[in-house]
């Protein structure tokens, strides 16, 4: 009926959504002219209406001004809004934001007013405008459950609105909503569409069939049904407790307001793994983002960029802030706003030197007595005879609008009659009640385990929580007995298999974000240039966070070598980067400490590495492209204390790394890092000693040993297609020396045989067995081509021939003056190596092959960065272009940040076109980069694929090669080999161009 308004219309919506996901072609034949005829109606009734529209970062703007990035994340924004003015209301400062719907959920923290980031991230994008810092945490009700053949997972795939969870009847599979209908927590009535638990349990049935096919392990469905949601609960949780951890926050501080049409279904569940005894579902917890945009203020941001000093401008700082309120007071009225206030003042304070800011509310009293507190909270020091520099101020004014007054939080426990509506649906043997929240007068109390039931949402309280329904009718639950929500509870292998994968993996993740967290430098924490792994009793890698893959590789094998030099007791930090122990290069530091339990058991080894932008060296940046020796490279640190039995050798350290003939050039930052390091180190360790007291030593240790065996069997299973085959391959440096590898495949077993590599590189090329260890252990990781961890396990069933002498395994000693250099060996040779192994797989065809190295400095300042370049294509996808690859996993600096900081502008940055390969599936393009320096400086190049181009495969074309150019300030130009360095002069410009990646297949 065409005639039917526009409300009638929405609520139809559900009914509608419904018959076009089961009978989609007549649907959409029938409703289209319907839609059309609304939206001109709509369209029709809008003409001369003044519009506002919200936006990401909470706040309304006239359509006249209104752009389409302003709103990208509205409406996660306005859950926000209504969760700000709720915890108002309840009187509460601290809360985190639970958002969960069927195919997102987003979580964020409001400490007084919610945070704002200014430069958004969606995918690979980022976006320089202000919104509400919300984070996406997993995918919401629809994330797909499933085996792997050893572990159930959860997520990440969803299975969206079509065809949905299985209970919608159309064929799709077993998901979160179909586990918490199957477990009673749902009530189907409420739904507006038809459920059928008959197609969820058929769902459940299927997976249950298929673990038992696998591994003649029958499960039941209940224990199955509660391990996915165990397993769901702790992978949100862990994200949660990393945004709060990366700003130095305990989310036990916090109460957790849980919203969206699922989020009730696991709010109570999370707030315990996280350690929160409070949590809170609003009246609306459904329509929550929708309720907020409705009390969206108008309202505009200012900022006004300083970087000076503090000293220099703390008087005409006042000043500053009352121009930038008369000037949003003045746009707000021409805007319609009759009256407005101020929404906040914030200060953007900084040391000099560093980049990261903190955001300090302007106080004209102690604004820097509280930057000094903060800085002391969130990274543990402080910095000495550092000066204190204001990068920017910022603003926002509001119209003003009243809100209602303040609830209390403290209901009278007068007993209410409990209405007990129908039966759980089946759930595998357990039923509690149901009831509507309208059941409750305020103030009265009732307990768990039941299901509250509304037209929008589900909120289940377990046993162990007690609620209360508040004056307006939100939900605050809270946490009373521990002992009858224990979460210790037996789980089949296959479900704490995935548990224990996911906490082990949050305790690396954890360290990685303490570690940028409390970094100094731009090298560490913009760059990300550092790596964090947590390895078992055994000195073997266990799991790592997303790092940088030379370096994971490798830490393993240099905890085992470091441990046989130097014992490493309770109380301990052994610092290395020496070649012969395991070290990559020496800007690379390694810092390894043990996890003992409190009556002296060993658990296991938490280890870093991180890689210093100065660290000494006959050239500013730590990277000479002439080194003959190591000791030419900068300070060689042999296993030692950096810390022993509790007590730090900072001044051994200071000895170290300011004497000798190559000193540091940078010593203040050189000790930053090294802090910041501890501190990761430290989080590992509480975080290890965490998991062995809950679980227990014994579980610990199980799970420690079946990730490794189930990494090994896994890459079994992956080398069977090459079974009794002989793979061989070389590639050439650009200087002529070559990488030779003949990989054979028996019994599950693999040997990589390097005979016919050159002799050690006379200069920095030379790699050693952790760089060979890495580059092995990534490319076979491919190989598996499953969510697994990177780890040990994987190296079981792996021999390694390498001839003496060679560039891949040179000889060293503890005396750096008798090694050769090494610190292109970690770099380039590292990637041309997985250049040579996947060529000799066939997996795909030759990526850039180089890191592009790219160094300035004098004595004074040192900057290092890698640029990234095309990668190599394969059989069914295109090469990424201006990407880093396999071996590198860092950023580049922004552009705003290096010209701010160093003597140079940046001409150019973008893609270098036509620098991919062809073929049926196209390598990706290199990047251009061009510099100009300001001042005189020495730079270097260490980089590979000047001269040989990156391979095809399969028909496919080569990538082009690499080409630098310098154009002095006189007009001469000078081409720049690969390795190099060079003197430069104000006014001289450098343009890199970066290889493209190989195609792959024949495309005539």
């Amino acid at each position: 009926n065409t005639d039917l308004n526009v409300s009638s219309a929405v609520e139809l919506f559900p009914q509608i959504n419904y018959l076009r996901r089961t009978q989609p072609a007549a649907t959409d034949a029938y409703l289209s002219p319907i839609i059309d005829s609304y939206l001109n109606k709509i369209r029709n009734s809008l003409k001369g209406v003044s519009i506002q529209v919200a936006t990401s970062a909470g706040g309304m703007v006239n359509s006249t001004r209104y752009h389409a990035k302003d709103s990208l994340l509205s409406g996660p924004a306005g859950g926000m809004i209504a969760a700000t003015r709720l915890a108002e209301r309840l009187g509460l400062s601290k809360i985190i934001t639970f958002d969960m719907g069927g195919t997102s959920t987003d979580t964020a923290r409001i400490d007084g007013r919610p945070q704002l980031t200014y430069v958004t991230k969606i995918n690979n994008y980022e976006l320089l405008n202000p919104a509400f810092a919300i984070e996406t945490v997993a995918a919401g009700g629809g994330s797909v459950c499933w085996y792997d053949g050893y572990t159930l997972r959860v997520g990440p795939h969803s299975a969206g609105a079509n065809p949905g969870p299985a209970c919608y009847g159309a064929g799709g599979p077993l998901t979160l909503t179909d586990v918490n209908l199957l477990l009673g927590k749902l009530e189907t009535s409420q739904f507006e569409i038809p459920i059928s638990p008959g197609d969820a349990m058929d769902a459940l049935h299927k997976l249950i069939a298929e673990i038992a096919h696998k591994t003649d392990n029958t499960l039941g469905g209940r224990e199955v049904l509660i391990g996915l949601e165990r397993i769901a609960n702790e992978k949100m949780a862990e994200a949660i407790r990393k945004i709060s951890v990366s700003q130095g926050v305990n989310p036990s501080e916090y109460a957790l307001l849980t919203f969206g049409g699922a989020g009730g279904q696991h709010g109570c569940q999370l707030a315990q793994l996280l350690g929160i005894d409070r949590v809170i579902i609003p009246l609306e917890a459904g329509l929550f983002s929708a309720v907020g945009i409705g009390q969206a203020q108008l309202s505009r941001i200012a900022t006004r960029q300083v970087l000076n000093r503090w000293t220099e401008c703390e008087m005409e700082i006042p000043t500053w802030i009352q121009e930038m309120k008369d000037q949003l007071t003045k746009e707000l009225q021409i805007e319609g706003s009759t009256d407005t206030e101020l929404g906040f003042c914030s200060l953007f304070l900084r040391f000099n030197g560093q980049e990261t800011t903190l955001e300090i509310p302007f106080s004209p009293y102690d604004s820097i007595e509280r930057f000094q507190e903060s800085y002391h909270k969130l990274y543990g020091y402080l910095p000495q005879n550092k000066s204190i520099e204001l990068e920017s101020i910022r603003l926002m004014m509001q119209e003003t609008k009243d809100f209602p007054a303040v609830d209390a939080l403290n209901p009278i426990p007068t007993p209410a009659p409990l209405v007990r509506k129908a039966s759980a649906p089946f759930s595998g043997g357990t039923s509690w009640p149901i009831y509507s929240r309208s059941t409750f007068l305020p103030g009265h109390f009732a307990s768990g385990p039941c299901v509250i039931s509304e037209s929008n949402s589900t909120t289940y309280v377990p046993p162990g929580w007690q609620f209360s329904v508040k004056s307006r009718g939100d939900l605050f639950i809270t946490h009373t007995d521990t002992a009858a929500s224990s979460d210790l509870e037996q789980q089949p292998q296959e479900v704490d298999l995935e548990l224990f994968t996911n906490r082990f993996y949050a305790i690396a993740e954890e360290m990685g974000v303490q570690l940028q967290r409390t970094a100094f430098s731009v090298n560490v924490k913009e760059r990300l240039d550092f790596s964090c792994a947590l390895l078992d009793a055994d000195a073997e890698l266990l799991v790592n966070a997303p790092h940088i893959p030379v370096h994971l590789g490798s830490l393993g094998l240099c905890a085992r070598l470091v441990r046989d030099k130097i014992s490493i007791g309770p109380g301990d930090v052994v610092i290395t980067n020496h070649p012969k122990y395991g070290g990559s290069h020496l800007p690379d530091v390694t810092l390894l400490a043990g996890v003992y339990t409190p009556d002296g058991q060993l658990i296991g080894y938490v280890i870093n590495r991180a890689h210093h932008a100065e660290i000494g060296g006959s050239r500013p940046g730590s990277m000479p492209p002439d080194a003959s020796s190591l000791a030419e490279e900068g300070v060689v640190i042999l296993p030692q204390y950096l810390v022993r039995h509790g007590e730090p050798q900072w001044e051994v350290m200071h000895t170290l790394f300011t004497t000798g003939p190559y000193p540091t050039r940078m010593w203040a930052e050189n000790e930053a890092d090294m802090i910041s390091a501890l501190s990761s180190l430290r989080k590992g360790q509480a975080d290890l000693l965490n998991l062995a007291a809950r679980f227990g030593l014994d579980s610990v240790k199980y799970y420690m040993g079946k990730l490794k065996s189930n990494a090994q069997e896994q890459l079994r299973l992956a080398l069977i297609p090459y079974e009794n085959k002989k793979l061989c391959a070389s590639e050439f440096l650009d200087d002529g020396h070559r990488i030779a590898v003949q990989i054979e495949v028996l019994s599950g077993r693999i040997r990589f045989d390097f005979k016919n590599t050159s002799q050690v590189h006379p200069h920095n090329l030379n790699a050693n067995l952790s760089i060979i260890h890495s580059a092995i252990l990534y490319v076979l990781r491919i190989l598996v081509d499953k969510e697994i961890p990177l780890n040990d396990g994987l190296m079981k069933d792996v021999q390694i021939i390498l001839p003496e002498n060679t560039l891949l395994n040179p000889n060293f000693e503890d005396d750096p003056a008798l090694c050769p250099a090494v610190v292109g060996g970690n770099t380039e040779i590292s990637q041309r190596l997985v250049d040579t192994l996947l060529k000799a797989f066939e997996l795909a065809a030759c990526s850039q092959g180089t890191m592009n190295n790219f160094l300035f400095g004098n004595d004074r300042l040192g900057y290092y960065e890698t640029i990234g370049g095309g990668a190599g294509a394969g059989p069914g996808f295109h090469g990424r272009s201006g990407v880093h690859q396999h071996m590198t996993n860092t950023r580049i600096t922004d552009t705003e940040e290096l010209e701010r900081r160093y003597p140079v502008r940046i001409i150019q940055f973008g893609l270098r076109s036509d620098s991919g390969g062809k073929g049926k599936w196209h390598g990706g393009e290199g990047i251009i980069r061009e510099i100009e320096f300001l001042e005189d400086l020495d730079l270097t190049l260490l980089t590979q694929h000047r001269y040989f181009a990156p391979y095809g495969l399969a028909g496919g074309e080569n990538g082009k090669s690499a080409d630098h150019t310098l154009i002095r300030a006189s007009g001469k130009v000078e081409k720049c080999p690969g390795v190099c360095s060079a003197h430069v002069q104000k006014g001289d410009r450098l343009v890199i161009e970066t290889p493209g990646g190989g195609g792959y297949g024949d495309y005539h």
